[in-house]
């Protein structure tokens, strides 16, 4: 199978303050993002079986998407009893519909999902390896700490070294830094990446089309309403304080770090496979 040549968006390195124009205030991820867009890894994944050899690393990375969120509902929402409410009511109701699109998606034939199980069930219908990321499961409804069950898991060391560094966002205690790291670090460019090549293995093959639907609805989430709430959420919680949105840059920088470095270790381990 030949390799799809994928055109992604050019992104600005200074994202401006929505509803500021011209103002300094602004995510900066310095060339960060334009590296992540142009890196080897998307020239790799030319074949089936390389795309399952992706998906038995990256399904991680979907995991532990669903703790970033949850940690951003945690800070913005009152997810305690007795119920009171919290400060910012539009940052609440925000996140809470990216909660229910996250977590709990309409499926086409009735019935919902988070978009993490249409993923491991994408994954399930193609052919590829669960096993790893349900033992993680496992382990962890358990009562498991977290670093241990990365271990005892089999986790490839590459997807278990970026859920560290996620937990280790979400355990730094800083609301801005987290919503940051979820909005500009996260999943914004992987759907449009592979979308021509699944599109093209669903078209031969019916076990392709789970996932060729979860791209679609994650694009559909991520590009029309997340990312755009998201932003607004950052800049409503950094306002005019300079400090915080040089904090929120360095997150959002550091998730798009950590992601380079994941695709640096997974584009190694596809090489060693044959080439389509």
């Amino acid at each position: 199978m030949s390799t799809i040549p994928v055109v992604l968006p050019a992104s600005p390195a200074v994202l401006p303050v929505a509803g500021h124009p011209g103002r300094p205030l602004a995510i900066d991820l310095g060339d960060a993002r334009e590296r992540l867009v142009r890196h080897r890894i998307y020239g790799l994944v030319n074949s089936a079986a390389r795309l399952r050899r992706f998906m038995e690393s990256h399904v991680f990375a979907v995991w532990d998407f669903q703790s970033l969120l949850k940690a951003m509902q945690q800070r913005l929402t009152c997810t305690t009893v007795p119920w009171v409410p919290t400060a910012d009511p539009e940052a609440r109701r925000l996140v809470n519909e990216i909660v229910l699109d996250e977590e709990s998606d309409e499926l086409p034939e009735g019935g919902s999902a988070s978009h993490f199980e249409l993923y491991l069930d994408g994954m399930r219908k193609a052919g590829a390896d669960t096993t790893p990321i349900e033992r993680l499961l496992g382990l962890l409804v358990d009562g498991a700490p977290l670093p241990q069950s990365l271990v005892a898991c089999g986790a490839p060391p590459a997807a278990a070294a970026f859920v560290r560094r996620s937990f280790a966002v979400i355990e730094s205690g800083s609301t801005h830094g987290i919503v940051a790291a979820f909005t500009y670090g996260r999943e914004d460019v992987i759907p449009d990446m592979f979308r021509s090549l699944v599109s093209s293995l669903a078209a031969r093959d019916p076990g392709w089309e789970r996932f060729h639907w979860y791209l679609e609805r994650h694009i559909e989430a991520d590009d029309e309403k997340h990312g755009p709430v998201c932003r607004r959420i950052v800049s409503r919680l950094c306002g005019d304080d300079a400090a915080k949105w040089a904090e929120a840059s360095a997150a959002a920088r550091g998730g798009i770090e950590a992601r380079i470095e994941f695709w640096d270790a997974i584009a190694a381990d596809l090489e060693t496979m044959p080439s389509a």
